[in-house]
């Protein structure tokens, strides 16, 4: 209801219908190729916890748009596909409460904070402190392999996970992705189930989002509405078909699904960081 007042506050009746003719007779091979990413990026992501900011991001990085920009569009669009996502994942039962509760505010608080410091610092610190990351989650990536051929998985109490979820939230603003990657990772590495650790995250995700995309529209605004679209219903088709495949997939193969999914992101941006320096 919010957000369709803010909408309807912004745009009448005849505004909205003639701005979707002119953006129909637009819609072109760019328009399918976003909505077949959206989809694939939200399959991965609704399944395992993690991939929809890297997938996208990769994709827009390569127009050569600002990372502010890139960052906005994704969650904007993200928003959408992760609500779709959270709310099959609650509806099939995925979903941790106590641990949705634990997520929820510090991570809303630190995707608002690296909202804000991307749009006045640009480019220049989000190339730092990435590979940074990266290099804690292809640690990470490691040990949810060695998990997955255990015949038992040790768990282990998860501290401070306010303190994670802040620091995915900002990572996941500020960087264009990284909230599945560090937040997921880390629990699933302490031996917690995954299925239900993706279902309680990707819940979480949909309110980390959500404040991020809100904090980019009102400091810069929204572009690229056309890949936005695209994103937005190749990731909502894709949400129920994800969440029912994480109650039915084996846990071996999701925790080595994780697992290389982590690996590959994070060896990803250390080697463009690498590259940069070179």
């Amino acid at each position: 209801m919010f957000i369709a007042y803010s909408v309807y506050s912004y745009f009448n009746s005849d505004s909205i219908v003639k701005y979707g003719q002119q953006l129909y007779t637009q819609l072109d091979e760019k328009f399918i190729l976003m909505l077949a990413v959206g989809f694939f990026a939200q399959l991965v992501d609704g399944a395992l916890g993690m991939g929809y900011g890297v997938v996208s991001t990769t994709l827009l990085l390569s127009g050569g748009l600002n990372p502010a920009v890139i960052s906005g569009s994704v969650h904007t669009a993200e928003m959408f596909s992760s609500g779709a996502s959270g709310f099959s994942h609650y509806r099939f039962g995925n979903v941790n409460k106590k641990l949705f509760r634990t997520l929820l505010i510090p991570g809303v608080l630190g995707s608002i904070g690296g909202a804000i410091l991307l749009s006045y610092a640009g480019e220049a610190f989000s190339g730092y402190i990435r590979p940074v990351i990266s290099i804690y989650t292809l640690l990470l990536g490691i040990r949810i392999l060695i998990n997955a051929f255990r015949n038992k998985r040790k768990i282990q109490k998860v501290k401070r996970a306010g303190w994670l979820a802040g620091a995915g939230g900002f990572l996941d603003s500020f960087g264009g992705g990284g909230w599945g990657p560090l937040v997921t990772s880390t629990l699933i590495s302490k031996g917690r189930t995954p299925k239900y650790v993706i279902g309680s995250v990707s819940l979480t995700e949909f309110f980390v989002t959500m404040a991020s995309a809100v904090t980019f529209f009102f400091l810069l605004g929204v572009s690229h509405w056309q890949s936005i679209i695209g994103l937005i219903i190749g990731g909502i088709l894709a949400a129920p078909i994800a969440a029912r495949l994480v109650g039915k997939l084996p846990i071996k193969k999701m925790f080595i699904g994780v697992g290389c999914i982590v690996i590959f992101s994070s060896l990803r941006i250390i080697w463009l960081a690498v590259s940069k320096m070179i």
